[in-house]
């Protein structure tokens, strides 16, 4: 059964041994629900994602450092494993967010901070936020990228004060009007964007892959903190390749990943994805653990402990 956490946490315990990252996203909620809309399952009940994901933490557990969950389905299916051997993030970003205009609109709330995760049994929190540093303010409008580094600000501040390291998990998104984002433009907003959250100091920035090794190379160049790569829904090949450019080119310290592995279950009934997880999803999660495997630079190298 998890246990409430009241003492300090660290990156140490979400890490490997060797101080990278390995940690299986599982922290969908809205994203699963359409997920299992697209297979047909238009209104599965909180009992089934719950039962999902303790299926999907019971087949993989012992090949990831760390397990990222969300408070609604995924930590009540923690409750299930005995002695969980891992380490715990929870997502603390708001289910649903708000927009200006259709832009993505920042928000906290205050009481799902630092202690309200160590009582999850979490170890890190987990803060999703969509900044476009780029971002032009018309007169009269609000800056949103200003309001999402106040948001970010506080979260890390609340991270410091209670023990729990702070996790920021940056998407870049279109602007209104904006044309399709060339290769180029968009590893540029994905550094732009990762340069503004690093200012503040986070423990780690969970960050999408800038496209190409001469971007890897840009976005090592313009950080301080430890950073780790997602997935984005990318299959697993793909995905395998993603990791070791974001290491070798990029410093990368590991992933925060989960589609790659997981995707294909969701429909499933338990005995299916059971099956599935734990033959085909332990391979994969093995496979990216090997494809880091002395390749991921280890977090206490970016920023001791």
């Amino acid at each position: 059964m998890s246990q409430s956490i009241t003492s300090q946490t660290s990156l140490h315990d979400i890490a490997t041994p060797e101080g990278t990252f390995a940690v299986l996203a599982m922290d969908q909620r809205n994203t699963l629900k359409r997920m299992y809309a697209a297979v047909g399952i238009d209104d599965p009940s909180d009992d089934d994602l719950i039962d999902y994901k303790a299926d999907l933490l019971a087949s993989l557990n012992g090949s990831a450092s760390g397990f990222l969950l969300d408070p609604t389905f995924g930590t009540p299916a923690l409750s299930r494993l005995d002695d969980p051997a891992f380490g715990v993030l929870v997502a603390a970003e708001p289910s649903s967010r708000g927009n200006y205009n259709g832009e993505p609109r920042a928000s906290r709330d205050p009481e799902l901070n630092a202690a309200w995760v160590h009582s999850l049994g979490g170890h890190a929190v987990k803060f999703l936020i969509q900044v476009r540093a780029d971002r032009p303010v018309a007169p009269g409008e609000p800056d949103l990228t200003a309001e999402a580094i106040a948001v970010i600000t506080d979260v890390i501040a609340d991270c410091r004060g209670s023990g729990a390291p702070s996790v920021i998990e940056n998407l870049i998104y279109p602007l209104p009007g904006e044309a399709p984002l060339s290769p180029e433009q968009r590893s540029a907003a994905i550094i732009e964007a990762a340069v503004a959250l690093d200012a503040l100091e986070p423990d780690l920035l969970k960050l999408e892959y800038p496209g190409s090794p001469e971007a890897c190379r840009r976005l090592a160049d313009s950080i301080k903190s430890p950073w780790a790569v997602l997935s984005a829904g990318v299959g697993f090949d793909e995905f395998a390749d993603v990791l070791k450019v974001s290491c070798d080119e990029g410093g990368a310290s590991g992933f925060i990943a989960g589609r790659s592995v997981w995707k294909e279950t969701v429909g499933m009934d338990s005995t299916q994805r059971r099956t599935f997880l734990e033959s085909e999803g332990r391979r994969r999660l093995d496979g990216l653990v090997s494809a880091m495997d002395g390749r991921a630079r280890p977090w206490t190298e970016v920023r001791p402990s």
